[in-house]
């Protein structure tokens, strides 16, 4: 998931910049987001981020640790925190380029309970890179929305969904939104499989909501 290419899960996408603007308006929150060349649905916010976060839960009150795991520019991140805004959201990404719009967006939409950091595969921080990483490395997390990249492969995905859901605190959850052609259903066997219990919430538009408790 690290090196120089043109994929939006490379540290570096070797693209030139394309700048430009999208928006997101959801029942309880507008958003106006930038985005770039060189990171997930630079276009327009993608139709499974849309359905969770139209369709999926609401942070609690109680939940003070939220992360959005493969954060891009960042909708889920700046949706989480509008919506909790006494939690701390942590967004998080492989890519260099979309954790810095993620940083920029969430500035520029005055939301300041964003942590964004680059991370490696393994879910450590990058030297050197440009964050807000505050505890990352010890925090334990009460939520995690994700719109996990799927087209990084099996093993990679695998041990990227390992990493972080293992980082789910006792009573925390995670929901994910995956599209049903690119593996959806295997991918929650597989998660079973793994020990962690999970449950199909709704399917819409060719795509899976799912629910994953801790193991």
């Amino acid at each position: 998931m690290s090196g120089r290419s043109s994929h939006y899960f490379s540290r570096d996408p070797q693209v030139s910049s394309r700048r430009r603007q999208v928006e997101l308006s959801l029942p309880d929150c507008d958003l106006r987001l930038t985005t770039d060349a060189g990171v997930f649905s630079a276009e327009r916010v993608d139709a499974g981020t849309r359905l969770l976060l139209q369709e999926g839960p609401l942070p609690t009150p109680e939940m003070r640790t939220l992360c959005d795991v493969g954060c891009g520019y960042g909708p889920i991140a700046l949706t989480l925190a509008h919506r909790a805004p006494t939690a701390a959201v942590w967004a998080v990404d492989v890519n260099e380029r979309a954790v810095g719009l993620c940083e920029e967006n969430a500035a520029a939409n005055s939301l300041d309970n964003i942590r964004p950091v680059v991370v490696d595969a393994d879910g450590s921080p990058v030297a050197g890179a440009p964050d807000n990483m505050g505890d990352l490395p010890a925090v334990r997390f009460d939520g995690i929305w994700s719109n996990p990249p799927i087209r990084i492969g099996k093993p990679a995905l695998h041990a990227l969904l390992t990493t972080w859901l293992d980082r789910l605190s006792p009573d925390g959850h995670a929901w994910l939104v995956v599209q049903r052609h690119l593996g959806a259903d295997s991918l929650a066997d597989w998660l079973q499989q793994q020990g962690w219990a999970t449950e199909r919430l709704m399917s819409r538009a060719g795509y899976r909501l799912l629910e994953v408790a801790p193991r």
